[in-house]
C-alpha cells in the first residue's frame, strides 16, 4: 500500500508540467514561404547568376560532346585503314573522353547545387529570422509553412505573410 502511494505522488508531480502547459494558448500562424522568397531582395539576382552559371557549364558540355562526336565518326569513318594499335589506342582516347564527359556532368551538377546554396542561403536565412521574429513578437505558439505542402487543414490560423513583409519592408 505504501509503494503504491508512491507511486501515485510521483505520477502527479510528473504530469503537473504537462497540466500547466494545457492551459496555455496556442495560436497558430502559417506562411506561404515560397511566395515570400519570390519578393525576397537579391532573389532575382542570385537566380541571374546562377542561369549565367548554368549557361556555362551547358556550354563547355556542349563543346566537349561535339569534340567527342567530331572524334568518333572520324574513328568510324577511317578504323578500316587503322593498325590494331592506332585502332585500340584511338578506342582508349574515345572512352577516355566519355569518361571525362561523365565527370564533367557529374562535378557540374555538384557545382552548381554548392553555388546555389551559397547564393540562397543568406536570402533564406532572412526570411527565416523575420518570420522568427513576428511569430516571436505576435506570441505564435507554431507557424506552418503553407508553401511546401506541409499544411494539410486550415481553420484557425493567421496567415502572417503581411506581416513578415513589412518586418523585411517589402512591398
Amino acid at each position: 500500500m505504501r509503494n503504491f502511494s508512491k507511486i501515485i505522488v510521483i505520477l502527479a508531480v510528473i504530469s503537473l508540467p504537462f497540466f500547466a502547459n494545457a492551459q496555455k494558448t496556442i495560436k497558430l500562424g502559417h506562411i506561404d514561404s515560397n511566395e515570400l522568397l519570390k519578393i525576397m531582395p537579391g532573389r532575382d539576382s542570385a537566380q541571374a547568376s546562377l542561369q549565367k552559371h548554368v549557361k556555362e557549364l551547358e556550354n563547355t558540355l556542349k563543346g566537349m560532346q561535339s569534340e567527342f562526336e567530331s572524334r568518333y565518326q572520324d574513328f568510324t569513318a577511317n578504323q578500316s585503314q587503322m593498325s590494331e594499335l592506332i585502332k585500340s589506342t584511338k578506342t582508349k582516347e574515345l572512352q577516355d573522353m566519355q569518361a571525362r564527359i561523365e565527370d564533367f556532368q557529374s562535378n557540374a551538377q555538384k557545382d552548381y547545387q554548392e553555388r546555389e546554396k551559397k547564393l540562397l542561403t543568406p536570402i533564406i536565412d532572412k526570411a527565416k529570422k523575420a518570420i522568427e521574429e513576428v511569430a516571436a513578437e505576435n506570441k505564435y505558439t507554431y507557424v506552418f509553412d503553407s508553401g511546401v505542402g506541409a499544411l494539410l487543414y486550415q481553420d484557425s490560423s493567421e496567415d502572417i505573410f503581411p506581416l513578415v513583409k513589412k518586418k523585411l519592408g517589402l512591398k
